[in-house]
């Protein structure tokens, strides 16, 4: 398999880190606009579309700034790709916006992107950030 790329996106929000990092971080809140559906059992994620289902660990978090989803494999081993969902605030302006982490194919990369885009702007609506 051909190596996956890199990117960051960076997305401006109009919310409290605090209820941001409630939509990135539990099963409840990314099934509001991440997912169709997702479910955890312990540090393992089940993130459900329509009729696919992809499984994750999470990684790493850091309450209020930071959540981090390593794909797995079918034996339950972590992948080499991970997506993160990073909140930063401007510490003068208290302006705050969802830094995202990701890996696609070179050939996907402006759908996956778009992908995102699409996505946060769920997350936006959900959180009346519009």
């Amino acid at each position: 398999m051909e190596g996956k790329v890199r990117y960051e996106l960076e997305f401006p929000i109009m919310s409290s880190p605090q209820l941001l990092y409630q939509y990135i971080s539990t099963p409840s809140g990314l099934s509001e606009w991440f997912a169709d559906n997702v479910n955890s059992r312990g540090e393992f994620f089940t993130f459900i579309w329509n009729d696919s289902e992809e499984k994750a660990r999470l990684a790493s978090k850091k309450t209020g700034e930071k959540v981090k989803f390593r794909w797995i494999d079918e034996n339950n081993k972590d992948g080499d790709y991970y997506f993160e969902l990073r909140i930063l605030e401007d510490e003068i302006t208290k302006d705050v916006s969802l830094m995202i982490v990701d890996f696609a194919e070179e050939d996907d990369l402006s759908e996956a992107k778009m992908l995102w885009e699409n996505q946060i702007s769920d997350l936006k609506h959900v959180i009346g950030s519009v």
